[in-house]
């Protein structure tokens, strides 16, 4: 192992309030203050996020609109189009200092989705990656987004693992600008009906996969020094 992946597990947080959290870390890691990589683990509020290769028409309707039903919208800083998080998705935005691996952005998509791949393996379902195409599929359907953003070879941004979300929330958008896309989720595929007991196996196989992909020793923030 070629270092520590230190698990900052956040509980269920607003967008805006992680987003300034991981600009913060990043910030922090490219200065050298944090001295090991971070991977934060978060459920977010229904929110909408627009990468900066949005497409008109990969927002049918208006921000306003989706306001009023309960959903914000942010325009950020990461690859890739549009995206939604929601409850029942497992969001993981690391905090990696690539000069310590390897300065190269495609490597470092192609470790996630191979971390990602590995995790829902572990869980039992056969996935892959999409030639072409950023993110984790099963079956033709999509199970995990990915996105991200490097600042000085510094990460942050990252994937979000469907667990048990309501995938109906995707029918408000085309997400990652792909039409006709098929979402799906761990419970679907499973036919999973504990949602505690499904979240806690997504959740280890996920960092561990991760980890892993990355070779990196995984370590819990409450064994580690705090952020």
């Amino acid at each position: 192992m070629s270092g520590n992946l230190v698990i900052q597990d956040l509980g269920v947080r607003g967008y805006g309030e992680v987003l300034e959290l991981q600009r913060s870390l990043c910030r922090q890691r490219i200065a050298g203050e944090i001295p090991e990589d971070v991977l934060l683990l978060v459920e977010h509020d229904p929110v909408i996020t627009l990468g900066r290769g949005t497409k008109a028409g990969s927002l049918p309707l208006p921000p306003a609109e989706l306001e009023r039903r309960g959903v914000e919208v942010y325009e950020v800083e990461r690859g890739g189009d549009v995206t939604f998080h929601g409850p029942g998705q497992l969001v993981g935005y690391p905090v990696i200092d690539l000069r310590r691996h390897r300065e190269d952005l495609h490597w470092y998509l192609r470790k996630l989705e191979a971390g990602l791949i590995d995790a829902l393996g572990r869980l039992g379902i056969a996935a892959e990656a999409n030639p072409g195409l950023t993110g984790v599929w099963t079956r033709g359907r999509k199970i995990a987004s990915i996105g991200i953003h490097v600042k000085q070879w510094v990460t942050f941004h990252g994937f979000a693992l469907n667990v048990n979300t309501d995938l109906s929330y995707f029918d408000l958008i085309v997400p990652c600008g792909i039409k006709d896309v098929i979402m799906t989720s761990v419970a679907r595929e499973l036919g999973a009906s504990d949602p505690d007991s499904l979240w806690a196996q997504a959740r280890h196989a996920v960092i561990h996969g991760v980890g892993d992909a990355l070779d990196l020793r995984v370590v819990e923030a409450s064994t580690a020094a705090p952020l």
